[in-house]
């Protein structure tokens, strides 16, 4: 781990982006400030992911202060989910640890990076029709529904989070992808962006964690990153309810596109 750096402007900026970003839609924090942070700032894989993890978990806590606030946070959702993902994520940063920062481990760690960037940017595309798929169901089956809303919501807390300790990606676009099928009444736009914050916070602190021990942390970039993260979800979380949600989720599904093609091709 280094040693914290001075302020640096450009990755300050892109915190505040990528907060803003977050705090308006629940999405795109890792499936954007990964990528960029290995693309843009030459930060290897491991260390990228890892560091994106505490800055995740650091940023959100402040927007789910902003949600909690107002109400848009469901606690019971939101455990739901942490019972899977949380002993997932620990695995994961388990298998992790038994092997070391090879290039082997690089690149698989890339290549699993741009398959998360694909399905989340699918995620992005289909959500209004899954939402639409998780109302039907809800409505023709309500019983049989609501029984297995509960082991559901463990399952893809599980698939969440294995992969957001692999590649830091995937709990907020992914998991408000999730959410929108199991959760279609329950849960109002605001509400989805709340408890997904909220849900994300014991992930990729977790998560964050065991890559802090395993060396994949730069403690300077992290708090240059924080910097701006930090203003920038405030902003963003102030202006959820107002942010044109549609369009900002498809030009990210399109930006994610393009950074996994250039990471699988």
């Amino acid at each position: 781990m280094e040693a914290l750096a001075m302020m640096d402007l450009p990755t300050t900026l892109a915190g505040f982006g990528v907060g803003v970003i977050v705090g308006m839609t629940g999405i795109g924090g890792g499936a954007l400030m990964t990528p960029a942070l290995v693309f843009f700032f030459g930060v290897p894989p491991q260390t990228a992911v890892g560091t994106d993890l505490l800055v995740a978990c650091i940023t959100k806590l402040f927007g789910v202060w902003v949600h909690g606030r107002r109400g848009t946070v469901d606690w019971q959702v939101a455990r739901r989910l942490a019972g899977g993902s949380l002993p997932a994520a620990l695995l994961v940063v388990l298998l992790l640890s038994r092997n070391d920062a090879s290039p082997v481990h690089s690149e698989l760690m890339l290549n699993a990076l741009g398959t998360a960037l694909l399905l989340t940017a699918a995620g992005l595309v289909l959500r209004g029709r899954l939402h639409r798929l998780g109302k039907a169901l809800r409505t023709r089956q309500p019983t049989d529904f609501k029984r297995l809303q509960p082991t559901l919501t463990v399952l893809a807390g599980a698939a969440l989070g294995c992969l957001v300790a692999l590649t830091s990606v995937g709990a907020g676009a992914l998991g408000t992808v999730m959410l929108v099928y199991l959760y279609p009444y329950r849960l109002t736009a605001a509400k989805l962006v709340g408890t997904d914050l909220a849900h994300a916070i014991p992930l990729t602190l977790v998560a964050g964690a065991g890559h802090l021990v395993l060396g994949n942390v730069d403690l300077g970039l992290l708090a240059n990153l924080l910097l701006g993260s930090i203003p920038g979800i405030l902003v963003g979380s102030a202006l959820s309810t107002k942010a044109p949600e549609f369009v900002v989720r498809h030009a990210i599904a399109g930006v994610l596109v393009l950074v996994a093609s250039k990471l699988l091709l």
